[in-house]
């Protein structure tokens, strides 16, 4: 069962506001997400599927008609409040709590 904490937590990480008095809600929508979700714990799956994991691999296309290199550059430079020095800077999305 979700706890209003972990309703707070994601919030913050998808940068949603959650009201106070809409946080029971939210815990009762993710304990019924999770309950959907975990139906999957009770598939059956054929006996050829259980044994090894597929392999992983990476899946290219053609680059066809790229763009040349700088053709946006100076656009996307002047498009940034912030330089310092050679460097664009953006604002920090990540924050480790």
């Amino acid at each position: 069962m979700a706890t209003k904490d972990e309703v707070k937590k994601l919030a913050a990480l998808a940068r949603v506001e959650v009201k106070e008095e809409d946080l029971d809600t939210f815990v009762e929508g993710f304990d019924a997400i999770l309950a959907y979700v975990g139906q999957l714990d009770s598939l059956e799956l054929p006996a050829d599927l259980k044994g090894e994991a597929p392999k992983l691999r990476n899946v290219f296309r053609a680059d066809e008609n790229p763009t040349p290199s700088g053709t946006y550059t100076e656009r996307l430079v002047a498009a940034f409040p912030e330089k310092e020095g050679d460097y664009l800077k953006v604002k920090q999305i990540i924050a480790h709590d």
